[in-house]
């Protein structure tokens, strides 16, 4: 359970990166605050922000509507001194795709695969992230591809792996992207090992594989 204190540091870090115009967190603004909403990226980072405000994005994400609300639901400090770990755990994966054009890639993701974008960094956007439920995919803008498409294809080199939890979502998920007209390298199987996967190819040649059990 969060502590008053904590969420209030929350709060100061957020109007940091507003202040120093850090391009991330103009996404996370105009998706919690509906006045933000269809301001662009520069204009965000450009508009009068304080304190109150990030104060209330933090209370939208805990499911309040303002920070005076989310207040009382809270204890003022940490009922126990955080204790040392003693090991450290990886919380998240981002896997890193190379694109040759974002907002090709960011309209794909969020069209075809009903990915949502989280955030696009740049003017022009070179970076990007988008994500679909805990799949969270980085997108990063190259030149040209680092590898030859025909050897990428006849290797399947994946450019990430990505799973459900049952039989029957992996089928869902198949006939999801089927009738968006998404592009196969692989459609669903079943595979020797007890799994159900197909590949889609982006419009940038990376192979990307969705799994789940074949039962």
């Amino acid at each position: 359970m969060p502590n008053l204190e904590n969420l209030k540091k929350q709060a100061k870090l957020i109007l940091r990166w507003h202040r120093e115009r850090h391009y991330p967190v103009a996404a996370q603004i105009r998706e919690l605050l509906p006045r933000f909403a269809t301001m662009p990226d520069a204009e965000i980072l450009a508009a009068n922000f304080k304190l109150s405000d990030a104060q209330e994005m933090v209370a939208r994400q805990h499911g309040f509507a303002s920070w005076q609300a989310l207040k009382p639901s809270l204890p003022a400090t940490s009922s126990k001194a955080p204790s040392s770990p003693s090991k450290a755990t990886i919380t998240c994966a981002e896997p890193q795709l190379l694109v040759a054009d974002i907002k090709r890639s960011c309209e794909f993701f969020q069209q075809k695969l009903g990915f949502s974008l989280v955030f696009s960094y740049g003017d022009p956007p070179y970076y990007a992230q988008v994500a679909r439920d805990a799949a969270h995919l980085n997108l990063r803008c190259v030149e040209k591809s680092l590898i030859e498409s025909t050897i990428r294809d006849r290797e399947q080199l994946l450019s990430v792996s990505m799973t459900v939890a049952t039989a029957d979502e992996i089928k869902l998920l198949f006939l999801e992207f089927q009738a968006a007209g998404v592009t196969f390298l692989q459609i669903l199987k079943k595979q020797p090992w007890g799994a159900r996967n197909f590949i889609v190819k982006d419009p940038d040649g990376n192979l990307l594989l969705f799994a789940g059990p074949a039962n």
